[in-house]
């Protein structure tokens, strides 16, 4: 199902936060942009690549009023072993940003990506807006991981899109030439 355009479903939930555990809630972001993005598992292959991307770009992401955020089906103590674990032996040592426990898989189920067969989530990225609107989603099947420079053009396509309201056509960046939301505009961009 496609959840562009909706509130995103709440979350109260146990997280991991610099090596703590804590409560967390999406509605706490409120006034924030959410990048909020789903994982298969913990100590697995793919998924440490991921996160240390978005890692190394958290200041971009800061930088644009965004908070990054990722879920698995992991436990908290799962979440602060792996944490714990040094890049070098395929842990996720340094990443700062929350890591939400969906042990009981309401949070997968809710943003409906949760692979029922095996009980884990495909790789969901979800661009959440500063009410709490979901405005992207891409669903990435488990061996394909996600492009982080990706959720950070959307996001600054969204931005550009709330400040200016013009519209962000097939590939494009900060800097480079929008269009109106009409016929007339289109004409304009192509000229």
């Amino acid at each position: 199902m496609v959840l562009v355009g909706k509130k995103a479903p709440e979350i109260n939930a146990q997280a991991v936060i610099n090596h703590k555990m804590v409560d967390f809630n999406l509605t706490s972001y409120l006034g924030k942009y959410v990048v909020f993005f789903f994982y298969p598992l913990d100590f697995t292959f793919v998924c440490p690549t991921e996160l240390h991307a978005f890692q190394e770009r958290l200041k971009d992401f800061e930088a644009r009023n965004a908070a990054v955020v990722g879920c698995s089906i992991d436990s908290c103590f799962s979440h602060l072993a792996w944490l714990s674990t040094p890049k070098s032996k395929g842990g996720i040592e340094g990443v700062t940003y929350p890591i939400v426990s969906d042990i009981h898989k309401s949070i997968s189920r809710s943003f409906e990506v949760l692979k029922e067969e095996e009980g884990i989530a495909y790789r969901g990225l979800f661009l959440i807006d500063k009410e709490g609107v979901i405005r992207h989603q891409l669903v990435n099947d488990l061996p394909l991981g996600r492009s982080v420079d990706e959720a950070i053009r959307l996001l600054d396509a969204l931005t550009f899109y709330e400040e200016h309201g013009e519209v962000c056509p097939a590939n494009w960046h900060v800097g480079e030439k929008s269009m109106k939301p009409t016929n007339q505009g289109l004409v304009e961009y192509y000229q």
